[in-house]
Parts: C-alpha cells; sequence; structure tokens
C-alpha cells in the first residue's frame, strides 16, 4: 500500500501521492496495471505532442517487446533521464512542466473522477474525454 505522506510533503513525487489519494483513494493509486496504462498514455501523448508518428510508435513498440524484459529500477532511471533529454531538446523546463501540470489537475479532481467513474473496468483505454 502507499506510504500515507504528512502535509508537509517535501517532494514531487509525495506531493504527487497525496494528490492520487486525494483523486482516487489507496486502490486505484496503487493499482499498478492502472499506473501503468495512464504512464504508457501520458508517454505516448507527450511523443505525439513532440511529433512522432503512429508508425513510429508501432515500430518502437515492436522493438521493444522483442526483446528481453528489463529491471524496473534501471529502466525508470532512463525514463528520467530522456524525459530530461526529450525537455532540453524542445526548450522545456521539465520540473516547471511537472509542477504546473501537478497544480492543474488539483483543479480538476471532480473531473477526473467521473472520467475515472466511466471508464471501462477491465482494459488499458481511458474514460471519455472530459477536458
Amino acid at each position: 500500500m502507499a506510504k500515507i505522506i504528512p502535509n508537509g510533503a517535501d517532494t514531487y513525487q509525495e506531493r504527487v501521492l497525496l494528490w492520487l489519494l486525494a483523486c482516487f483513494g489507496e486502490e486505484i493509486a496503487n493499482d499498478k496495471i492502472e499506473r501503468n496504462h495512464r504512464f504508457f498514455e501520458e508517454a505516448t501523448e507527450a511523443v505525439q505532442a513532440a511529433g512522432m508518428t503512429r508508425s513510429e510508435c508501432h515500430q518502437l513498440v515492436d522493438y521493444v517487446f522483442d526483446r528481453p524484459v528489463g529491471e524496473l529500477f534501471q529502466e525508470v532511471g532512463g525514463v528520467m533521464n530522456t524525459l530530461a533529454a526529450l525537455c532540453l531538446a524542445h526548450g522545456i523546463q521539465m520540473n516547471a512542466a511537472a509542477e504546473t501540470e501537478l497544480a492543474r489537475v488539483w483543479t480538476k479532481v471532480e473531473k477526473i473522477r467521473a472520467k475515472q467513474a466511466a471508464k471501462p473496468k477491465f482494459g488499458p483505454l481511458p474514460g471519455p474525454s472530459q477536458e
């Protein structure tokens, strides 16, 4: 289960946990499959916004899934390194983008809860767009 962080949460990750718990509760906050789906959705939206094509995405999905499974801790480090590099290449301050988005989603808790409630119970697709 998620570690409950006191009101004095310091790190970005701790503050995201507070939002997850407030928005979804512990069960969904800790649902590994749900977190996988939402991370992949957001990462895909980011590369789409940066100009990546559907064809390139499909090619890379096939490439990755044809290789041995990596170790999660190391792969998360790789995600952070490549996200920082992507942001540098596009002139985006990664931490500012993260803080701005966290502040935005705090204002959308009810809409996000409604989207979560409307989404299919089994499967990776999110509910209907609320934005």
